[in-house]
């Protein structure tokens, strides 16, 4: 039978297999939470922020002499392997807890006080040598430690997510491009409008997007303000003056981006607004997204009875009944993602709102909701440009044939023979289906057809200019 060692809290003792780096609290945060089934060992950015700020709140400490600098040295040890990622498959707590986090901080306490143990050359549990409590939560609360790490590991994660959503909009920049020449009708209220080019659509596309990123990094440097230090509530009860500055120093060496101490303790360990927004800005990225994935499906569809403007890639049979059938398939399965993230930025929402006094216990949920969302929506991404995007080809002839097909094309005789005439045409080609050009030019000789060619020349449908009588 594998060995075990005995381990106790204030609500009695257990026997942890010897194997394990993580103790009593966490086994009970095991045994407590099984609600998502995702452990935090699945999110790695958050484990490797959790080492860091131990290991800043060692430092810290040390310098403060609140620990022995042997203590210290052994705590940086153990917090360096997590933030190797040698220890992540330790962290077993659900990403969805009661406690505020206090889980995922013992977790971390547990873990890395027994890499120090054996780094000093004791036994795992031997914590009368370096306690998870004592030592590596020295100067600290959950309510300072688990928001700090959320908060650097968010930062980091939204750094990757940014990084492949720059992808998309190159992606649509380059068929902006390819499709400069391609004439196509554009659509308002999906009638009939005005002449475009396919190119002056997909340029559009990349334009939101690049919006959307820079709303993104604005949005993220929100993070940047953290409460270490605050300890429980805000009032840096029982740690060393001076001890917030130099931790949150050291944490942003560490870590390498420039993180502040928050001027506000109390409100900062509190407020949950830079989640919010955060969450808003993800919200509208996704909106936008679906949006225009709704719009390749339309200009996709048919390939006979729809528009038909564009080709997707066919990436698997459409139908276990309808031979030859293709469907959207990667629009549709970024769209239902890009619905996923939306009703997430309800959760923030309400999980934000949901904090009472001098802590909001709901961060858990937070975090689950956003990182989960940028894993989602940054795989969706990665899907749409690889297997869509990329291959995307225009139907030019019938794109062309459509335009001049149109009753839409009437508006550019407006400056020339007025709304009142323009509109009358159009009455009449949509009732008797002649073209615009046959009424205009050889019924009612309103234009010659030097003129029409001028106008509806590719030139000017593409770039129009104002012509005059």
């Amino acid at each position: 039978m594998e060995s075990t060692r005995k381990e106790h809290d204030f609500l009695g003792e257990l026997e942890i297999p010897n194997h394990l780096y993580y103790g009593i609290q966490t086994f009970r945060a095991v045994e407590n939470f099984n609600i998502t089934g995702i452990p935090i060992s699945k999110e790695p950015l958050f484990i490797k922020a959790l080492g860091y700020v131990k290991k800043a709140a060692a430092l810290a400490n040390k310098d403060c002499n609140a620990i022995d600098s042997k203590i210290a040295e052994a705590i940086c040890y153990g917090s360096d392997q997590v933030i190797a990622g040698k220890f992540d498959k330790e962290f077993v707590s659900d990403l969805i807890q009661g406690g505020a986090g206090t889980s995922v901080n013992m977790n971390a306490n547990e873990v890395i006080a027994n890499i120090g143990l054996e780094y000093l050359g004791h036994k795992k549990g031997e914590y009368n040598f370096l306690h998870p409590n004592n030592h590596v939560n020295c100067s600290q609360s959950t309510n300072d430690a688990y928001p700090s790490a959320f908060r650097i590991a968010l930062y980091l994660k939204m750094e990757s997510f940014i990084k492949t959503f720059a992808g998309l909009e190159v992606a649509f920049a380059k068929k902006g491009e390819e499709f400069k020449e391609v004439l196509k009708m554009g659509r308002t209220q999906l009638q009939d409008a005005v002449p475009m080019t396919l190119g002056q659509e997909f340029k559009a596309y990349a334009t939101t997007i690049g919006e959307d990123i820079q709303r993104l990094k604005n949005a993220q440097e929100l993070l940047l303000e953290i409460n270490m230090g605050a300890t429980a509530i805000g009032t840096k009860v029982n740690a060393p003056e001076g001890y917030p500055e130099i931790c949150v120093k050291y944490l942003a060496e560490e870590v390498g981006i420039p993180l502040t101490l928050s001027p506000d303790l109390i409100e900062a360990t509190v407020d949950t607004g830079a989640y919010v927004q955060i969450m808003g800005t993800l919200k509208r990225s996704a909106v936008k997204i679906s949006k225009i994935c709704n719009d390749l499906r339309l200009l996709s569809s048919g390939p006979r009875t729809g528009l038909n403007e564009i080709n997707l890639p066919a990436r698997q049979p459409g139908s276990s009944i309808m031979p030859g059938k293709v469907n959207p398939v990667i629009p549709e399965v970024v769209n239902q993602t890009c619905f996923y993230v939306i009703g997430q930025d309800l959760t923030v929402t309400m999980a934000a709102e949901a904090g009472q006094l001098q802590l909001n216990v709901m961060e858990p949920v937070i975090a689950f909701a956003m990182f989960t969302s940028l894993d989602y929506l940054s795989n969706a991404i990665q899907t749409l440009i690889d297997k869509c995007i990329n291959g995307i080809t225009a139907n030019v002839d019938h794109c062309y044939n459509m335009v001049m097909n149109s009753i839409g094309i009437v508006t550019q005789l407006n400056p020339i023979i007025g709304y009142e005439e323009s509109a009358s045409i159009a009455g009449e080609a949509l009732k008797t289906n002649k073209s615009v050009h046959q009424i205009a030019v050889l019924e009612r000789k309103l234009i010659t057809q030097e003129k029409w060619d001028e106008i509806y020349s590719l030139e000017n449908l593409i770039h129009p200019k104002f012509i005059t009588k």
